[in-house]
């Protein structure tokens, strides 16, 4: 049985990044995204692949075959690697192509891979997971039918992707639940915004922002089990009743939060699979307005009979 508070480390990362903005909460913060158009969708997708594109070339180049040998991969692990290597590229000079001279240009990142190709293996499946939700979740924003096919086309790719990787390559499961979770905006930047160090000065603005980080213990908790969330809470939060939200497929979970941080949850033992912690101020929608801090990744993997497996990588 395995679980990973796979953001812990990235988390901390992004309290380091003094350069994202962090939401606001009260009275000013903006209603979720109503005057966003197809170009910041594009470019906010635009965004994503960079990081990724970055990721796997460098990843690429750290690693060699004897590296993949070693770490009992199976021999074809980095050549379908290559390929996915080459899909983010794709999706880029597709993106750039369509967005012209507005398109963002990549920043400098910090991927806490330190060397280890494990680390290597589990954050290509987190970015994957969170890749596919990305997608999902701004489709809903989205108002040409060309753009939006576009964005399902790189959807499908991704959630292809994400499946090989946790199933094949990890030995877990190649899907969660029957449907795909979707994770708003800035919910999905926020994932991403622990990495980036810096952003060129002209890149075109996003309407997007981070929300703080939500860190957890212990690394080895599981369904059922109790979970430490820390959080720094907005101000004017402090007599909001919290929640944390477990985003899972369509059917999110809220388990209200008491006392004070750091708060302590206990997991519902029914999650498997792919799952997104947000702390919420409510229990009637999950979106960028009700979301305080977070998300958090979670991975439960799980075999063909339903149990909670230890991943091979």
């Amino acid at each position: 049985m395995q679980f990973k508070v796979a953001l812990a480390s990235l988390a901390i990362l992004a309290t380091q990044v003094s350069a994202i903005p962090y939401r606001r909460w009260g009275a000013d913060a903006y209603v979720d995204h109503p005057n966003i158009t197809d170009t910041d969708i594009l470019n906010f997708a635009l965004t994503l692949e960079n990081l990724e594109n970055a990721f796997y070339w460098s990843g690429l180049q750290n690693f060699t075959q004897a590296d993949f040998d070693a770490a009992g991969l199976a021999a074809p692990a980095r050549g379908f690697y290559e390929q996915v290597a080459l899909h983010e590229k794709f999706h880029i000079d597709n993106l750039t192509t369509i967005l012209g001279d507005k398109a963002v240009q990549p920043c400098t990142y910090n991927f806490p891979v330190n060397g280890n190709i494990s680390n290597f293996i589990s954050l290509s499946d987190m970015f994957e997971v969170i890749g596919t939700s990305a997608y999902n979740g701004a489709a809903k924003f989205i108002k040409d039918p060309n753009v939006l096919q576009t964005a399902a086309s790189i959807l499908a790719t991704e959630a292809r992707q994400s499946a090989w990787i946790n199933n094949a390559v990890r030995g877990g499961n190649p899907w969660s639940t029957a449907y795909e979770t979707a994770l708003d905006l800035d919910q999905a930047f926020s994932l991403a915004a622990g990495l980036i160090v810096e952003c060129p000065s002209n890149n075109t603005a996003i309407p997007v922002q981070a929300f703080p980080p939500v860190t957890a213990s212990p690394a080895d908790a599981a369904p059922g089990s109790n979970l430490t969330l820390e959080f720094t809470l907005p101000s004017g939060a402090n007599n909001t009743q919290l929640f944390a939200t477990f985003l899972t497929g369509i059917s999110p979970i809220s388990v209200p939060l008491y006392d004070e941080s750091p708060f302590t949850v206990t997991i519902p033992p029914t999650l498997e699979g792919f799952v997104f912690l947000v702390v919420t101020n409510s229990t009637q929608k999950t979106d960028d307005t009700v979301t305080v801090a977070g998300p958090l990744f979670l991975n439960f993997p799980f075999n063909s009979n339903n149990s909670l497996v230890t991943l091979a990588h």
